[in-house]
């Protein structure tokens, strides 16, 4: 499975702003520095994360973004999926008029469809479980908790 660009550099903007919240709201163009990513881009990763729920934008001269609950309630699947509008996308799974993905032709001869459920099931599984605070503290799991 390949990530885009937005579900990784969402999940680094968050972890940052998680470490760096303590004494305010923290400015998107010190993320960028940090982080290295392009400030536009951030603006753009900020914004639809904001309008998800996740961030909260402070105005004015100390403004920034903050965390809009705590970092042990948000976890590496909810952001990656604010980023990305829902990932992991496979026809076989995912077909129909709502998802914008075209019906596989093959789909009633193939015999993968529950490959793909099943492996689709485990990597939501596993991104869900995985905190932005266990992120932040550099704590990672190898599998997901039981």
């Amino acid at each position: 499975m390949k990530t885009t660009s937005k579900a990784r550099y969402s999940l680094h903007l968050v972890i940052d702003i998680t470490q760096h919240q303590g004494s305010g709201p923290v400015p998107l163009r010190e993320v960028a520095l940090r982080q290295g990513i392009s400030l536009k881009y951030l603006e753009q990763l900020a914004k639809a994360l904001t309008q998800e729920g996740y961030l909260k934008s402070v105005r004015g001269a100390q403004g920034g973004y903050l965390l809009s609950r705590s970092a042990n309630e948000i976890t590496a699947g909810n952001i990656m999926r604010a980023a990305e509008g829902g990932f992991l996308m496979m026809a076989c799974v995912d077909s129909g008029e709502d998802s914008g993905i075209d019906s596989c032709p093959r789909q009633s001869l193939c015999g993968t469809s529950q490959f793909w459920t099943g492996l689709r099931n485990t990597i939501d599984g596993y991104v869900d479980s995985v905190t932005i605070s266990e992120l932040a503290c550099g704590h990672t799991l190898l599998s997901p908790r039981a």
